[in-house]
């Protein structure tokens, strides 16, 4: 079924190119009529104007109707065609509007239609390429712990079952493999379910600087393997109380003390900062001495899976997605968060948070954690 069988469109007929052409010829008609009729008859001017008037008046009218109607059955089957072929590729923008013959007005739709497609390719052909390294990157990252399983788990059904220390150091291994598997998988999940608005923060009032100290004592054995010292900047600070989800901005800021400790140097320090920042907001920094980061990376730090260091950050362990979890669990509390580096001298993280409102509430709260 053709196009125009299918959906109703609109004429709008103009008059405007016409009426100009009528006019142009009914003019060159009545001075033309006027000029022969004095050169052969010379009768009195009174007649000449008055033939030179019918001229006009008739000459008009007929070129008006010939122009008008040769304009609708030649333009308009040209234009309609255009009309339907960009139809094809675009339903909403043309079908509803009234097709015009005014050759402006087409051009000008036509051309504000093609600028909106370019744009459109352009951004498919940006989502196709980070769809694909997104694909390549989470097939690199699941595949290393599924041949790592695999392998030694082969190993044991070829006969080294037999050998109790063997089979418990690979049973071992083994497990560790499943469960850099389903730390992917369960970050994967919190990340879709974030990007979708699935997943409900519950928030309320609680103390930042206990939260920091918190995540301090749950990472000072994995600080402690590369000399790194975690502390507040100040060393006397005080309790600060925010409004937020307590569990998911003690991930961010576990995920970003962790990132501070993996890219950090021996015998580094990694310090966090909470800074008044307004009435209504305070920021909280989280800053290393440790290798620093490219201009070029910075742009591109909070994508899922991507490493600045492509070998040295998967010897370390992780998902490759704290960053990406950072990110989208400080936007879904409506906050900000920045990165500042330099390369060779460190690193810093830092995001805003709502302070509490109900100081009644906060003092309740903390009553309660005593």
């Amino acid at each position: 079924m053709e196009l125009n069988t299918m959906v109703k469109i609109n004429f709008k007929k103009t008059y405007k190119f016409a009426i100009k052409s009528a006019l142009y010829v009914s003019i060159f008609v009545a001075i033309a009529s006027a000029i022969l009729l004095q050169a052969f008859f010379r009768p009195a001017s009174r007649i000449i104007f008055s033939f030179a008037l019918i001229a006009f008046a008739g000459t008009y009218i007929f070129s008006f109707l010939v122009i008008q109607y040769r304009v609708e059955r030649f333009i308009y089957r040209r234009v309609k065609k255009i009309y339907d072929d960009v139809a094809l590729l675009e339903s909403s923008s043309f079908i509803n509007q009234p097709i015009t013959t005014d050759m402006e007005t087409l051009t000008r739709e036509v051309k504000k239609f093609a600028t909106d497609k370019k744009l459109e390719i352009e951004m498919l052909q940006v989502r196709e390429a980070y769809r694909r390294e997104f694909l390549g990157n989470v097939s690199h990252e699941l595949k290393t712990p599924l041949f790592t399983v695999q392998g030694y788990i082969e190993t044991l059904l070829d006969g080294a079952m037999d050998d109790k220390s063997i089979r418990k150091k690979y049973l071992k291994r083994a497990e560790k493999g499943v469960e850099r598997l389903i730390y992917i998988v369960e970050d994967l999940d919190m990340i879709t379910k974030l990007e979708s608005g699935d997943l409900n923060l519950e928030f309320s009032n609680f103390d930042i600087v206990d939260l920091v100290q918190n995540v301090f004592d749950l990472l000072e054995m994995k600080a402690d393997k590369k000399k790194i010292t975690l502390a507040f900047e100040n060393y006397h600070i005080q309790p600060v109380y925010v409004h937020g989800d307590k569990d998911k901005i003690q991930q961010v800021v576990e995920n970003l003390i962790v990132n501070s400790i993996k890219y950090g140097k021996v015998g580094g320090t990694t310090e966090v900062t909470i800074v008044n920042l307004t009435n209504k907001k305070v920021l909280i920094r989280v800053t290393d001495n440790g290798e620093g980061i490219e201009q070029q990376n910075i742009p591109r730090l909070f994508e899922r899976f991507y490493r600045v260091d492509k070998s040295g950050a998967r010897s370390e362990g992780g998902s490759g997605l704290g960053l990406s979890i950072v990110k989208h669990i400080i936007e879904a509390h409506k906050e900000k968060i920045y990165v500042e580096s330099e390369f060779g001298i460190g690193s810093e993280f830092s995001f805003t948070l709502e302070k509490a409102k109900n100081k009644k509430a906060f003092q309740k709260t903390s009553e309660e954690d005593k």
